[in-house]
């Protein structure tokens, strides 16, 4: 590989350096941004870019470095208001997401460190095993893309078997089913749209993952108190969670349909220890996060752009060069962890100081808003029906991850 010549330039060429700075930090802004916006899906925001890159004065490689940086920040940002807004009553801690349930007890500054060292190990450990996995899926692929539709039966069927309970199962099951119908019906639509790089992503995923949660927000008490910021779970504990993460990352990077919440589930299985909600929040934050490397990875190697991002940069023609975007995710990953320490409590506080059902309904309307901007009319209906079918799993007390039938049902029918 021609990695080492062009590691060389990055060292030896001030100016270069200089620009794969700029063009990061560029990207990083952009990210953060896009991050602390509830409900702007990073996909949605990657073709957003990509609308608007080939009128960027610039390079293209470095225009891919800020796109890509964009990418990484938000997924280390994106943590903030996911575990601020759409906190519910203590009643439903039960089925409360693991950073909300957290919150509930004080320990929210914890949980968003823990998001952050997820995010910043897992991209510390995908850069060196993006290589020889890279290989062993490119010599598998033509296998898994032939039988991908039987690996994601098996996946979705095991995510069914690990619930505990039998109500659970079956409200699994209906999750599952009624995304997938959902999915099957909406995804590969084309509505007419304020926003050229639209689509009915962003108002799915809205309705199934982020609308219930803030419906059941506006009965809740709000944000609790928070107290101390040591992380309780053990400096190895959280390392193995993180590298976990790391190698699922690798499954949600070359594998279509499985998400980073069904990735953080099964790398939870093979960490030693029960780290509860903490360790989800770590594998989750890390598989969203080294995503972004084994993506770049899959679009070098077999050609197929599995995120938003990696769509964005191929519509630039941006040349793949390794090293230097390798560098930009790297600093990208430096700035976001840094991002998170400094702006999370901030964004917590702030957040409780507020009346709390205030909040919910106007993050609400927002959803709706960006809704209509990526799918029109079509978009406000996607995110109504898709919110109730999002509160299924929660009144029969099953995990959220069902829900990501929306994506694997068309694929597992062929859709």
């Amino acid at each position: 590989m021609a990695v080492t010549p062009a590691a060389v330039d990055l060292v030896a060429e001030p100016s270069l350096t200089l620009q794969v700075l700029g063009w990061t930090l560029v990207g990083a802004l952009l990210g953060s941004c896009s991050g602390l916006i509830p409900g702007l899906h990073a996909n949605n925001f990657a073709l957003l870019l990509a609308g608007v890159a080939p009128s960027i004065p610039g390079d293209p490689l470095f225009v891919a470095c800020a796109m890509l940086s964009a990418g990484v920040v938000h997924t280390f940002v994106n943590a903030v208001p996911a575990m601020a807004l759409g906190v519910p009553d203590a009643e439903m801690a039960v089925t409360a997401l693991p950073g909300h349930r957290l919150v509930l007890e004080g320990r929210g500054y914890e949980a968003i460190r823990l998001s952050a060292l997820g995010s910043l190990l897992a991209v510390v450990a995908a850069i060196p095993l993006a290589l020889p996995i890279t290989r062993g899926v490119t010599a598998a692929y033509p296998t898994i893309r032939a039988h991908l539709s039987l690996l994601l039966a098996m996946v979705a069927v095991a995510l069914v078997a690990a619930e505990r309970t039998w109500r659970a199962r079956f409200g699994a099951v209906c999750s599952f089913g009624l995304a997938a119908a959902l999915g099957a019906a909406t995804i590969d639509l084309s509505p007419d749209a304020p926003l050229e790089a639209g689509g009915t992503l962003a108002p799915l995923f809205a309705g199934l993952f982020g609308a219930p949660v803030l419906i059941d927000a506006i009965r809740g008490g709000g944000i609790p108190p928070q107290r101390g910021e040591r992380i309780a779970l053990s400096g190895p504990l959280v390392g193995a969670t993180a590298l976990a993460g790391a190698l699922a990352g690798a499954v949600v990077g070359y594998v279509p349909g499985v998400s980073a919440a069904i990735a953080a589930v099964a790398a939870l299985l093979v960490v030693p220890g029960r780290s509860g909600d903490r360790g989800y929040i770590v594998a989750t934050s890390g598989v969203d996060t080294a995503n972004t490397v084994f993506a770049l990875f899959a679009l070098v190697a077999i050609g197929q752009p599995r995120t938003g991002v990696m769509v964005a940069v191929e519509q630039v023609n941006a040349p793949l060069d390794l090293p230097i975007l390798l560098a930009g995710v790297v600093l990208a990953g430096l700035f976001g962890f840094v991002l998170v320490l400094v702006v999370g409590d901030a964004y917590l506080e702030f957040v409780g100081r507020l009346p709390y059902w205030q909040v919910s309904a106007a993050v609400l309307g927002l959803l709706v808003v960006l809704s209509a901007l990526f799918a029109g009319f079509l978009g406000i209906a996607v995110l109504a029906v898709a919110a109730g079918i999002g509160m299924v799993p929660v009144r029969f007390r099953a995990r959220r991850v069902h829900l990501m039938g929306v994506l694997m049902g068309p694929l597992i029918v062929g859709v």
